[in-house]
């Protein structure tokens, strides 16, 4: 059985600018399959525009809102908002007030799997 408590995990930035805590993937558990993290976007600011050639990434907001931009379409979002990001898809956040969200990869989040234009 694997646990993992949210305040043991430190966070640190991704290559888009969030500020992410892995909760569980493969830097921390037996994990092979997916990852699950919890994202930070400060009021004001947005990560920048990427993708992931591997990776699908579902986004669930738990505070805030903003704007969610994938493949050049542009949405409103706020807290309680599910989304599907596909693999390949262009995608960046912006925060109106501060965003924190559940961030969920598969295959799990790697560096090495972010792109930028």
């Amino acid at each position: 059985m694997e646990i993992r408590n949210h305040a043991d995990q430190i966070p640190f930035t991704t290559k888009d600018g969030s500020t992410i805590r892995s909760l569980l993937d493969r830097a921390n558990a037996p994990v092979a399959n997916q990852s699950l993290a919890e994202a930070t976007v400060p009021a004001g600011t947005a990560t920048q525009r990427h993708y992931h050639r591997l990776s699908e990434e579902f986004y669930y907001l738990l505070e805030g809102d903003g704007e969610m931009e994938i493949d050049g379409t542009i949405r409103t979002v706020a807290a309680g908002d599910a989304i599907l990001i596909p693999a390949g898809a262009w995608h960046r956040i912006s925060a109106t007030s501060t965003l924190k969200f559940l961030c969920c990869c598969a295959p799990p989040y790697a560096h090495e799997d972010t792109y930028f234009g």
